[in-house]
C-alpha cells in the first residue's frame, strides 16, 4: 500500500470497514466508499455512495478497491476495478499493513474481544498514550469505533471469522477465547485451534501473549503454543493465574466487583458499571495488556471504573411507560447467549425476562441448533425471527425451526411484519424486553419503545 493513494472501500457502512476508512483518512489518503444502505457510523465526512455501481470506479478513480467480507468477487463494481489493473484489498489486508508498522496490542476471540478492545483502548487514551484504536462497534468512552492517535500504540480489534487475522503480527497479541464458531471457515474444533495458535506464534520476537486461562480452547492454544516466542501470562478467576479476580459480587440493578491479584498477591479492588463475569475477564486482559505497556494496575482499575460499555453489548435502550425496560445486545454464538442471559438475570433478578432471538447465519444454526436452545432457555418467554443469512444460502437443517424442536421451552416464532402484534400483549409492567442477535433484531426494541406502551 506504500504507493497508493486514493482507496474505495464497499460496504463502508459497516462498524469494521467504516473504522479503518477514518484511519486510512487520517494516515492522508483519499477515501471515498459505497454501501447498499445508509451508514449506522460517523463516516467523518468520508463520502459513501448508496448502492454499488461500476461507475464508481470512473467517478473516484481508486488506486485500490477495499472490500468487506460481504461483497462478492463478481459484483460488477469489483469486475471493473479488476478490468482496469486496480488492486483489490481486504479490510484485514489494509488494516494489518497500518496495523503491523506499529507496536500492535491485537485483541482476538469468538467472544469478548469487541469489549476487551474498547476496555484496553480506553486505558491507553485515558493514560496518555496516544493510541490509534481500531474496534468493531462505537464506544461511547472512546467517541466512536476508531481513534488516530500519534503515540506507538495501536489497539485492534481482529477478526477470526475468515482466517484473515493470522495477518497480523502483535507485540501483544490477547485471546479471550477459542471458541468454536464460524463453522462455514473452520470445518473442525480443531481448526480453530490450530489457526488461534498460529496466530499467537505470529506475534512479533519477544511479543506478549495474553490468553484467558478459564476457556477451554484458549487452554488448548497455551499448551501448543511456542514457549519461547516470548511472554505468556494467563488470567482468570483465581490467585493462580498471572492476574486474577476473586470474591466477585454482582451489584443489583448493575455493575460487578471483585478483587485483583498479581502473581498471587492482592493488587486492588475492581468495580465496574458494566455487568456479567465475562466483563471481569475482559477488564482483566484489558489491564494486563495496559501494565506492559507502562499503565500501572492502580490507573486502570480507576479507568475501567468509568466504561459504559460497547454498543449493542447489554445496551440499555430505554424504558417503556408501562416500565419496561428495553435491552439490546449482539450474542449470537450459544455461549454468548448464555452468558447474556445469566448476568442479566443476576442484575434484574426481579424482572421476567423477554427475549427477540435473532438466528445469525444458517451455518451456525444448523451446527448449534442445540446449544442455542438450552442457552435461550435462561429467559422466561422467549420469540424467534427467521434466520439472518448474512449472505449464506439455506442448507439442511439450519432454520429457525431446527431451535424450536430442540427446545424444552415454548417459543413463539415471528417475523418481522407480526411482532409487534405478537409481543406486545405479552409484555407487563416490570418486564426487561431484550433484543439479541448479530443481525437488524435491534429494530425490534426501538419500534416497541416508539409504540410509547
Amino acid at each position: 500500500m506504500d504507493n497508493i493513494k486514493r482507496v474505495h472501500l464497499m460496504g463502508l457502512g459497516g462498524a469494521g470497514m467504516s473504522a479503518l476508512a477514518k484511519l486510512l483518512k487520517a494516515h492522508g489518503l483519499e477515501v471515498t466508499g459505497c454501501d447498499l444502505k445508509e451508514p449506522h457510523y460517523d463516516l467523518e465526512n468520508i463520502t459513501c455512495e448508496i448502492g454499488h455501481s461500476e461507475n464508481h470506479i470512473e467517478k473516484f478513480k481508486p488506486d485500490a478497491l477495499i472490500l468487506s467480507s460481504a461483497v462478492s468477487h463478481d459484483n460488477k463494481e469489483v469486475v471493473k476495478a479488476v478490468e482496469k489493473g486496480i488492486k483489490i484489498l481486504s479490510r484485514a489486508d489494509a488494516l494489518s499493513y497500518l496495523f503491523n508498522k506499529s507496536y500492535g496490542i491485537g485483541i482476538a476471540g469468538a467472544h469478548g474481544k469487541t469489549t476487551t478492545s474498547s476496555m484496553t483502548g480506553l486505558i491507553f487514551l485515558k493514560a496518555g498514550l496516544n493510541p490509534t484504536i481500531y474496534v468493531g462497534a462505537n464506544v461511547p468512552d472512546i467517541g466512536n469505533n476508531a481513534v488516530s492517535g500519534d503515540g506507538k500504540y495501536f489497539v485492534a480489534e481482529l477478526d477470526e471469522s475468515d482466517g484473515t487475522f493470522e495477518l497480523f503480527h502483535p507485540s501483544i497479541a490477547i485471546i479471550t477465547n477459542a471458541d468454536w464458531d464460524h463453522v462455514d471457515h473452520y470445518k473442525t474444533r480443531n481448526d480453530v485451534i490450530e489457526a488461534f495458535t498460529r496466530f499467537s506464534d505470529g506475534r512479533k520476537e519477544n511479543g506478549i501473549l495474553i490468553l484467558c486461562g478459564e476457556d477451554e480452547g484458549a487452554e488448548k492454544v497455551f499448551e501448543k503454543c511456542d514457549k519461547n516466542r516470548g511472554k505468556i501470562i494467563r488470567y482468570g478467576f483465581s490467585k493462580g493465574f498471572d492476574f486474577g479476580a476473586y470474591e466477585i459480587s454482582e451489584n443489583h440493578g448493575g455493575g460487578i466487583s471483585c478483587k485483583i491479584s498479581q502473581n498471587g498477591h492482592e493488587i486492588g479492588v475492581l468495580n465496574l458499571s458494566v455487568s456479567g463475569r465475562h466483563n471481569i475477564l475482559n477488564a482483566l486482559a484489558a489491564i494486563s495488556a495496559g501494565f506492559f505497556c507502562g499503565v500501572s494496575v492502580e490507573d486502570s482499575i480507576k479507568i475501567l471504573k468509568d466504561f459504559h460499555g460497547s454498543e449493542r453489548r447489554m445496551q440499555i435502550k430505554g424504558v417503556t411507560q408501562n416500565n419496561v425496560l428495553v435491552m439490546d445486545d449482539y450474542a449470537h454464538h450459544p455461549s454468548e447467549i448464555k452468558a447474556t442471559l445469566n448476568a442479566i438475570k443476576g442484575i434484574y433478578p426481579e424482572r421476567r425476562i423477554i427475549v427477540v432471538f435473532q438466528p445469525h447465519r444458517f451455518s451456525r444454526t444448523a451446527m448449534f441448533a442445540p446449544e442455542i436452545a438450552k442457552s435461550l432457555s435462561i429467559a422466561d418467554k422467549i420469540f424467534l425471527l427467521p434466520v439472518f443469512s448474512a449472505g449464506e444460502k439455506e442448507i439442511s437443517h439450519s432454520s429457525s425451526d431446527e431451535i424450536i424442536k430442540l427446545s424444552d421451552k415454548k417459543i413463539t416464532q415471528i417475523t418481522f411484519d407480526d411482532a409487534l402484534d405478537k409481543i406486545k400483549p405479552e409484555l407487563k409492567n416490570g418486564d426487561l424486553f431484550l433484543t439479541m442477535g448479530a443481525g437488524d433484531v435491534y429494530v425490534i426494541g426501538e419500534k416497541i419503545l416508539a409504540e410509547k406502551l
